[in-house]
């Protein structure tokens, strides 16, 4: 019998007539060509589990949740109450060197420790679920997808929406024509505003505290703090409010805007932009600025047209002559607008519901229906790594389409720092006209700390 054909039911009798040779199955010799079957279940940690974590754990309860791991044990509690046999720990360092069982891990902690916390457990050889924006800089996410190839892990950025049927419609509409030649997008978020719900989100109150509270019982703040500068504790950068923080976060361009650029990235096949321009409103040296408009210029590729794609952060944009009156645009939140020779279409800010406009557009869309050229994601975006890691190897947002997105995220934001044009010199990593934006692009870590 060879390794090949060896079977479930031929390995149990193999090993029952051997005696004791073996009292646990490994769980990859099972597997075709030697990988996991799909009926087995995947080893999966958590780490950062307070906020956007809790709510990828919900999605992932169907595997074998081994391990947690918050440096926050108050804030992520209902994670470790719902899973008391996972093992639990405040340092993910410790988690990867204890948790010899562990398969893969989901990572949702602030966007200045996605790095650091990625790289090793790849190297550790663990796949990895990752949620947006990637990095924290540019340098970052150049790395991360050099490690993954590497290492040939199964990635996945947290896009859930990419794995969606709307991004998937919008593509094929642009792609069969239905707008013409796309030459402008708008985009845009709503959520420095104030919005019920979303009020941490805002930089408007926010400047560097001067008071040094005592660090609260059951928080690792030298671990939150990571690679980032060391800032005493203070609950105006956690929990919640770290996004607006140059130093934590990404602002709204990490945030909504790797969801709302990635239809557009994804459905126009965008490279990396040529220039970026930012205009800011209300900003100060220590957070993200209250308004933005940021510009990005992309050349000509593949038989398509140079495209201006403008983000409105914080603000709406103009609203397009052709959507009829009292009919909302985009949502609360946020939305998009592709302008074409010949039509235009609009969306919600995940592309989940691209609609061409006026609706009398639509409605000969309808009748005239672009065929469905692109596969369709079973299950969602969670469920296709979930499959990848179990022996498909195929996910949607790996780390190579995820440091794309977010270095196009990133180079606004390093715009937004430098309020005006910067020109990006993709191959060389470097902004050719502003040698001061270039201490942007790679963030030095706190003695250390190392990618």
């Amino acid at each position: 019998m060879t390794e090949k054909t060896l079977t479930r039911r031929d390995f149990i009798k193999t090993a029952a007539i051997g005696a004791t040779a073996f009292t646990i199955v490994p769980r990859l010799v099972l597997g075709k060509n030697g990988q996991m079957p799909p009926s087995e279940k995947l080893n999966i940690a958590g780490i950062g589990l307070g906020g956007m974590g809790y709510g990828d754990l919900q999605n992932f309860k169907g595997e074998n949740i081994v391990a947690l791991c918050d440096v926050d044990q108050n804030y992520a509690a209902a994670a470790f109450k719902e899973h008391p046999n996972a093992t639990a720990y405040t340092d993910y360092r410790e988690l990867l060197d204890k948790q010899k069982d562990l398969d893969a891990v989901f990572i949702a902690t602030p966007d200045h420790t996605h790095a650091v916390i990625a790289a090793a457990a790849m190297r550790a050889g663990k796949h990895v679920y990752c949620q947006k924006p990637l990095t924290h800089d540019i340098y970052e996410a150049r790395k991360l997808a050099e490690i993954a190839r590497e290492t040939k892990v199964c990635t996945q950025m947290g896009i859930q929406y990419h794995s969606g049927e709307g991004i998937r419609l919008l593509r094929e509409w642009i792609e069969a024509g239905a707008i013409g030649e796309v030459r402008e997008v708008v985009a845009w978020s709503t959520l420095t505003y104030y919005p019920a719900g979303h009020v941490w989100w805002s930089p408007r109150w926010l400047r560097r505290p001067t008071d040094t509270p005592a660090v609260p019982e059951g928080l690792n703040w030298d671990v939150w703090i990571g690679p980032a500068a060391m800032r005493p504790y203070h609950p105006a950068y956690h929990p919640k409010t770290w996004r607006a923080w140059l130093d934590f976060g990404s602002s709204m361009m990490g945030d909504r805007g790797v969801h709302t650029l990635d239809s557009v990235v994804w459905s126009l096949k965008l490279g990396l932009p040529e220039s970026i321009e930012a205009t800011s409103f209300d900003s100060n040296p220590d957070t993200y600025p209250l308004a933005v408009i940021v510009t990005f210029q992309f050349a000509a590729r593949e038989k398509m047209p140079p495209v201006k794609v403008t983000w409105y952060e914080g603000l709406c944009p103009p609203r397009p002559a052709e959507l009829e009156d009292g009919r909302p645009m985009g949502d609360p939140e946020g939305g998009i607008l592709f302008y074409g020779s010949k039509g235009t279409i609009m969306s919600d800010y995940l592309a989940g519901s691209p609609r061409l406009i006026p609706e009398r557009k639509m409605k000969e869309l309808a009748v005239n229906h672009p065929p469905k050229t692109l596969p369709r994601v079973p299950g969602g975006h969670y469920a296709e790594w979930v499959r990848a890691c179990k022996g498909d190897r195929k996910t949607g947002a790996s780390f190579d389409y995820g440091a794309h997105l977010t270095e196009i995220c990133q180079l606004g934001n390093i715009a937004k720092r430098v309020d005006g044009r910067i020109r990006w010199d993709a191959a060389n990593m470097r902004v050719t006209n502003n040698a001061a934006a270039n201490q942007f692009v790679k963030t030095p870590y706190r003695e250390g700390w190392s990618l």
